[in-house]
């Protein structure tokens, strides 16, 4: 069974930076697809960034492009995003997921099989 555990979230000011880590247990990171997706108040969970088994292939949504970076440490099994120049409207859980590789970029959350308890993220204006 693989596990999820989300650590990073916090309190920021607006144009400030957080990192989130991901640590991966039950299976090699080398074999899954990993997302970051993100849930605000009364909002629907939505698609945060992607990077594929092979960490070459990575996708966002537009409006964290420029500012967050996805990226993977297979030998340490962890998954990171980095979010530089934060805004207000990025407050939100921020979710963890994993998957199979299924030979494309994964931006929905069925394309995942497992997820993290997930690490709220606050910033303030």
């Amino acid at each position: 069974q693989v596990q999820l555990v989300e650590s990073g979230g916090g309190l920021v000011q607006a144009g400030g930076s957080l990192r989130l880590s991901c640590a991966v247990s039950g299976r090699t990171l080398s074999r899954l697809v990993m997302g970051w997706f993100r849930q605000a108040p009364g909002k629907e969970r939505e698609f945060v960034a992607t990077i594929d088994s092979t960490g070459y292939n990575t996708d966002y949504t537009e409006s964290v492009k420029g500012r967050f970076t996805i990226s993977r440490d297979n030998a340490k099994n962890t998954v990171y995003l980095q979010m530089n120049s934060l805004k207000p409207e990025d407050t939100a859980v921020y979710y963890c997921a994993a998957g199979p590789p299924r030979g494309v970029i994964v931006t929905i959350q069925r394309g995942y099989d497992y997820w993290g308890q997930g690490t709220q993220v606050t910033v303030s204006s």
